[in-house]
């Protein structure tokens, strides 16, 4: 078993923002609203509940939806994650299955390329202090632009897909505000490569071009480019921590059972989902005297859910997969087949073991900075290029750096989120993007929502 190191004395602090934001999601829904699992009903009715059929609600009467809308905008309506059940869900959720398409050694050939192209910036000859989720996402923003055009992203368009991601991911985790003109700029990119017709998938026809323009910004330079930077820093931060770990994948790179047991672990301990909301389309049954009725907010708690079931659920342990019990146990980081999985759920584990090992093949991780799931520090941690051997002073006075330097802004940080988030709340309640969508007249076009499957 593998425990984590000392905690700082802020440790409660970025806890205490999470679980204030999780409460702020539960109130802005007003009364109508359960949270899954709960004291009362536990991980076997989360599991039900989330795979009842009417339980498949996006944003449609939810006070929460304007939040998320704004949060992802623009194209919020057209995202696949955000699409009602239908024809238009079907029709798009073909596309990305085409463009995720491709054999596994070229998926990780490709993920491969993309971050030995941003580690050859990194110096060779001295420690570096970096946030692993800033290093990469560069490097993901050119994987997803390979996926979705078939060649190699130019600097000017990586440089418009990470300023879009990091703006959005930077708005979701409160960081800071959200800064529409920098998210427009890789809109009128897109809208100009699908105009001219650059993109070599098929695109869902029920969508105009520009709204297909917003399908790709959305659902692969928003959520794909995000999700991959911060499955990544998750992983590498959790080996910083951890350097029996990271010693044991060095000294057995080819043990790929080993490296996909570190990555379950970490996306145990570290879901990228936080609270995942859906709204009721009919009547269901919450236990056996109460139900919920139509038009209920159910918020899905990953953290809690995956923490249920586990001995020491708190404890970083790759190993307790090596026990085939542990495959049975509450374990969804692509969430559950029965209510739309995230659509890379095979693309994710390939391309995340080519990245770990393209770093760890260069560098030595090391971090003293805390390792939550909501990761707002983007992962601070020292690359120790190999075979560097760094003076044992100046690695611990390093060291020491980061721990304080962490520690400190924990509070500036928590503090700027409260403040942050109560205002993007406030304006997302004045706008109501969501909530405007669905009292427009919808003529000859199904209705589309949005439903937060991202980072919270």
């Amino acid at each position: 078993m593998v425990s984590g190191p000392g905690r700082p004395a802020s440790w409660w602090l970025p806890r205490a923002v999470v679980a204030l934001r999780v409460r702020v999601f539960e109130k802005v829904n007003g009364d109508r609203v359960v949270t899954l699992p709960n004291s009362t009903h536990g991980p076997e009715v989360f599991e039900r509940v989330y795979a009842h059929p009417a339980v498949n609600g996006r944003s449609a009467g939810a006070g929460l939806s304007d939040l998320f809308w704004y949060w992802l905008a623009p194209g919020s309506d057209v995202h696949q994650e955000h699409l009602e059940p239908g024809e238009r869900y079907d029709e798009v959720a073909a596309t990305t299955r085409r463009i995720l398409a491709g054999s596994s050694a070229g998926l990780a050939g490709a993920a491969g390329r993309a971050v030995a192209d941003v580690l050859d910036t990194v110096p060779g000859t001295r420690v570096s202090l970096v946030r692993l989720r800033d290093l990469l996402m560069p490097a993901w923003a050119a994987f997803t632009y390979e996926l979705v055009f078939g060649q190699a992203c130019p600097p000017h368009a990586r440089d418009l897909i990470t300023a879009h991601a990091d703006d959005v991911v930077s708005a979701l985790k409160c960081t800071g505000l959200r800064h529409p003109r920098r998210r427009a700029r890789l809109t009128a990119y897109l809208d100009d490569r699908v105009a001219a017709g650059e993109v070599p998938h098929r695109l869902p026809d029920s969508l105009s071009p520009s709204e297909q323009a917003l399908y790709l910004q959305g659902t692969f330079f928003n959520t794909a480019v995000v999700q991959l930077s911060e499955a990544t820093a998750h992983v590498l931060l959790a080996l910083a921590r951890h350097p029996e770990v990271q010693r044991r994948l060095v000294e057995h790179p080819d043990d790929d059972g080993y490296l996909t047991r570190v990555i379950d672990e970490t996306l145990r301990l570290y879901p990228l989902f936080g609270i995942a909301h859906r709204i009721t389309t009919g009547e269901v049954p919450l236990d056996d005297t109460t139900v919920l009725p139509t038009g209920s907010v159910v918020c899905f708690s990953y953290p809690d859910y995956q923490a249920t079931g586990h001995e020491r659920p708190d404890a970083f342990d790759p190993d307790r997969w090596s026990d085939p019990a542990a495959r049975k146990s509450r374990y969804i980081p692509f969430g559950v087949a029965a209510n739309r999985p995230c659509p890379a759920w095979r693309v994710s584990p390939i391309v995340l073991r080519a990245a770990v090992r393209e770093v760890l093949v260069r560098f030595r991780l090391d971090s003293t900075a805390s390792h939550t799931r909501s990761n707002p520090h983007r992962a601070p941690c020292l690359l120790i290029p190999r075979p560097l051997a760094p003076g044992r002073r100046r690695l611990a006075a390093l060291r020491r750096f980061v721990r304080l330097r962490d520690g400190v802004e924990d509070v500036t940080r928590g503090l700027r989120q409260l403040v942050l988030g109560t205002v993007m709340v406030l304006h997302a309640r004045w706008l109501r993007p969501a909530a405007r969508h669905f009292e427009e007249p919808r003529t000859g076009r199904c209705p589309v929502v949005h439903h937060e499957e991202s980072n919270g």
